[in-house]
């Protein structure tokens, strides 16, 4: 994965092609991008935010931000109690509940 100005651009490389091909995955936009080597590649992932940027400005909209750090989730009624109860007992809100419980399920798959 490569990270620029908060995207986050993931690469696969086509052996028949013999190139790399990259795609944003923190947006809803598409954005892709591909090279023949790493440096073609980090480059061409570097240009295509810039110009999906660009773009957005000269059309009069907002780019879009990747994770604003807000999400819905939607929960049976009987979790949402329990969630809520196990939160109050340790006198926190829901949102810094589930925020404990996800930080630490995604330290185990992502621990750095």
């Amino acid at each position: 994965m490569m990270e620029y100005k908060g995207y986050i651009g993931t690469v696969t490389y086509d052996d028949e092609a013999r190139i790399f091909h990259g795609e944003v995955i923190n947006t809803r936009d598409v954005i892709t991008f591909q090279g023949k080597t790493v440096k073609q590649i980090e480059k061409a992932f570097r240009d295509s935010i810039d110009d999906y940027v660009e773009f957005c400005e000269s059309e009069g909209v907002s780019p879009e931000k990747p994770y604003s750090g807000k999400f819905n989730l939607r929960l049976s009624p009987e979790l949402h109690k329990k969630v809520a109860i196990a939160a109050g007992k340790l006198n926190i809100s829901i949102n810094k509940f589930v925020e404990r419980i996800l930080n630490d399920e995604v330290k185990k798959i992502l621990p750095r």
